[in-house]
């Protein structure tokens, strides 16, 4: 099986088209592929295939085997993939993704894409949506280890859960971090944003990722970042998060979609063993 190794700032995934390829067994095989020791080593698998309602369909599968709705990052590099490999011949293209159709823009420099930008949709509030069981999500209270946390929590495609702290390199996120993924208020898990607001004003954001772990970078995390950043008032609607794998530009327009750019990069192409 041949695959792409790809990254958006850090956040690295094992990319397969299927147009060419065949994966019977997507969770198991991203188990293993996204292995760092017995496997290649990603924080999952994105299968890019047919559409019957966008250009393409996007599949992405985390680390541990579970599957995920929506990545940000990975929209991105499925643009560059899409374009320079020639599964899209244009520099805007929809993409089918499990939360809904998103839109891709690319900025194209001599033949190549340097940057791409991607409509995120509507932020969801409602607890439902999230889905958590707090009545009251953009400021609720939550406790891990004995310690109180206030929470804005939404959805970006996936469940967010985001706390602002002084410092976010003062934390130990192997600790805090499956606590809060696992809390019995979100019953799907979730997704955790820690957010410091820097001197400049920008963002500063480790996020724990549910079914991987910390990541260098999550594309629907800094955009809820931005969103629960606004609603807090210590941020304005457009802004730089700042991530541990590098920086994306988020913005929430006044009609309610976000807006995430930033650049997406080829790591290598590989053959997978088949008895693997």
């Amino acid at each position: 099986m041949r695959f792409t190794k790809m990254q958006g700032i850090g956040n690295d995934y094992i990319y397969v088209d299927l147009f060419h390829e065949h994966v019977a067994d997507p969770s198991d095989l991203s188990k293993h592929i996204s292995d760092r020791h017995f496997g290649i080593g990603s924080d999952g698998l994105v299968l890019i295939g047919p559409s019957e309602k966008a250009d393409l369909r996007m599949q992405m599968f985390n680390s541990d085997g579970s599957e995920g709705k929506m990545c940000g990052n990975a929209c991105r590099c499925i643009g560059r993939y899409a374009y320079e490999r020639g599964l899209v011949a244009r520099e805007e293209f929809t993409l089918e993704t499990g939360s809904g159709i998103r839109t891709v823009h690319l900025k194209i420099d001599q033949g190549k894409v340097s940057s791409a930008r991607v409509d995120m949709g509507i932020p969801l509030f409602k607890p439902e949506e999230i889905p958590t069981t707090l009545t009251n999500p953009q400021e609720a209270e939550v406790t891990v280890d004995g310690q109180k946390w206030h929470v804005t929590c939404l959805s970006m495609g996936n469940p967010h859960c985001v706390t602002f702290v002084s410092d976010p390199n003062t934390l130990h996120l192997p600790s805090i971090g499956p606590v809060f993924e696992h809390l019995a208020v979100f019953p799907e898990g979730v997704n955790t944003e820690f957010v410091s607001i820097l001197q400049d004003g920008t963002l500063w954001l480790r996020v724990w990722e549910r079914g991987s772990g910390e990541t260098m970078a999550c594309g629907t995390g800094a955009c809820a970042a931005l969103v629960a950043s606004a609603i807090q008032g210590k941020s304005p609607r457009k802004n730089t998060v700042h991530l541990r794998g590098g920086d994306l530009k988020i913005e929430w327009r006044p009609d309610g979609h976000v807006l995430q750019e930033g650049p997406a990069e080829f790591i290598c192409d590989g053959n997978w063993p088949e008895n693997t």
